[in-house]
């Protein structure tokens, strides 16, 4: 599935803030090499599930966030 940059703007700029800060902290994870990547790596994944179960993202933007993260 192929995103227009347009989209991916879009996505990102409406996240939640745990959301955000997950992304954040695993981004801070890959830039240091942080030993904790796996819990990182499951935190960002568990907050795609919640907001997308929590209507907070579409079903679009869940598979967008996936794929990148």
């Amino acid at each position: 599935m192929a995103f227009t940059p347009e989209q991916q703007n879009l996505f990102e700029a409406c996240l939640s803030k745990y959301l955000r800060n997950d992304i954040v902290a695993l981004e801070e994870g890959y830039r240091t090499n942080s030993r904790l990547l796996d819990c990182l790596y499951n935190e960002v994944q568990g907050s795609i599930n919640s907001a997308y179960y929590g209507h907070a993202i579409t079903e679009e933007e869940a598979d967008y966030l996936r794929m990148k993260y």
